[in-house]
């Protein structure tokens, strides 16, 4: 079943209903569901469907030429197709096809095809130069490596700078999305698991809507066997050189520690290299760097942008010789003992989602143009506070928010803090103060809302009801 990318889909067959040539990229982290997205766009077209792979130029010039031969002789044997002389042959014979016919040629895993032959993007750029005034050809290159793809669009020095008609670049779901992968289990327990997995479309399918909570942890991650239990190790791997390094930056980060000089004392080394280490991790997606929304301390923090990596390295790496061992058991207390905070943050994130989505539909008392966390200090009680949300509009905090997954209802308590925080935000009389919870609010912190005025509480049932 195929769930989502409405959006995504929506562009490109915008573009495919224009006439002339047409170059979408499609790019974004790996298992995000980007060949997932082309195959149902081009399942009623004709398409060249191309997946380059780890191997050498001789190995995909015969896969390009099969993927050829399968479109203009579907029935044919595709190991038997004559193979192109070389690439640029290749090439030419799909640009030549779409001369008079609409053509969707898809290049999976782009970057695997240029690391066999640097020069193809210097030749995709001659093609497109050639026949793109005459073409009819749908080009969609796809590839994982954030860092090439956006050289190979964005770099004013690349062969291909300019010649792209759009660009897509495939984030994981949000939660809202992702429930289309829990159908008729507990909302509560949905977002357990996009705490846990995040929005991967790959990593939600490992969950068994049949099986209990518990069960899903031990089947998912606590399993040597399992697709996900070497999957963060996998993936850093293939993106760095010498991973050991930054398995101990995630490692810290998942631990808790956010700042540079926390970071590089976990991990014993100067903050001068942490820097460069921080830097790769961002660049790959992995790391976030956040300052304040609006002013406040001046001091950034990392965190971990993936979920999987939060959950993976703060409980299955640590206990790896424990499951190793046949202790899944042990581990599974130590994670279920662990849940509800960890799932905090996650429910932080869910609650900006879910506002960001409001504030594209209307339906918010009040616009904003960014959407982020506060830290910084507080004169009146003299110690560090932090806000979960502040909405921004032209540099003026418009909208405060608190986000708390507890088990028990708030209190007015919440409400009251609410209230006095967002003062140290400078927000302003017709601000608008949201209070989000897991369980609900007590009568008095109802009735100490309706006497703010501007303040609305949101429990976690309302927040997942459906959109009107």
């Amino acid at each position: 079943m195929f769930i989502g990318r409405e959006r995504e889909l929506a562009t490109l067959e915008r573009l495919y209903s224009r006439s002339g040539f047409q170059f979408p990229a499609i790019y974004g982290r790996r298992r995000v569901g980007k060949t997932t997205l082309i195959t149902q766009f081009v399942q009623d077209k004709p398409t060249v469907f191309f997946t380059a792979i780890e191997g050498n130029l001789s190995a995909n010039l015969r896969l390009l030429s099969a993927a050829i031969r399968t479109f203009e002789t579907p029935d044919a044997d595709p190991s038997s197709a004559p193979v192109y002389r070389d690439l640029y042959e290749a090439l030419d014979a799909v640009f030549r096809m779409a001369a008079s016919q609409r053509l969707v040629f898809v290049i999976d895993e782009y970057p695997y095809l240029a690391k066999t032959d640097p020069s193809v993007s210097s030749m995709l750029q001659r093609l497109i130069d050639r026949y793109r005034d005459s073409s009819q050809l749908y080009l969609i290159l796809c590839g994982s490596s954030l860092s090439f793809m956006r050289e190979q669009l964005f770099d004013d020095k690349s062969p291909l700078y300019g010649r792209r008609t759009a660009q897509i670049e495939l984030a994981p779901f949000d939660f809202f999305d992702a429930l289309g992968f829990f159908p008729g289990i507990p909302t509560t327990d949905a977002l357990q698991y996009y705490a846990m997995a995040g929005g991967v479309p790959l990593y939600l399918r490992q969950f068994d809507p049949a099986l209990s909570l518990e069960e899903n942890v031990c089947e998912v991650f606590l399993s040597p066997e399992s697709l996900l239990y070497d999957e963060p190790t996998n993936l850093i791997k293939q993106e760095v050189q010498k991973a050991a390094p930054f398995n101990g930056v995630i490692q810290a980060i998942a631990e808790g520690r956010s700042q540079n000089n926390e970071i590089a004392t976990a991990m014993g080394i100067q903050t001068s290299e942490l820097t460069y280490y921080l830097k790769e991790l961002r660049s790959i997606g992995l790391v976030s760097r956040e300052m304040p929304v609006v002013a406040g301390s001046r001091r950034a923090i990392y965190r971990l942008s993936d979920n999987l990596f939060r959950f993976w390295y703060r409980f299955v790496f640590p206990n790896r010789t424990a499951i190793e061992r046949g202790m899944q058991q042990r581990v599974l207390r130590g994670v279920l003992a662990g849940l509800p905070s960890f799932c905090g943050p996650a429910f932080g994130d869910v609650c900006a989602q879910w506002l960001w989505r409001r504030n594209a539909d209307g339906s918010l008392p009040v616009e904003f143009d960014d959407l982020g966390r506060w830290w910084g200090n507080d004169p009146q009680l003299r110690e560090e506070a932090e806000i979960d949300l502040v909405g921004v509009d032209d540099g003026r905090a418009v909208l405060v928010g608190e986000c708390k997954w507890r088990n028990e209802d708030l209190d007015r308590d919440v409400v009251e803090t609410l209230g006095r925080r967002s003062g140290l935000v400078h927000a302003q009389a017709d601000s608008w103060l949201y209070a989000f919870s897991k369980s609900g609010f007590t009568r008095a912190a109802a009735e100490a809302a309706a006497s703010h005025g501007h303040m609305r509480l949101v429990s976690f049932d309302e927040m997942c009801e459906p959109s009107k």
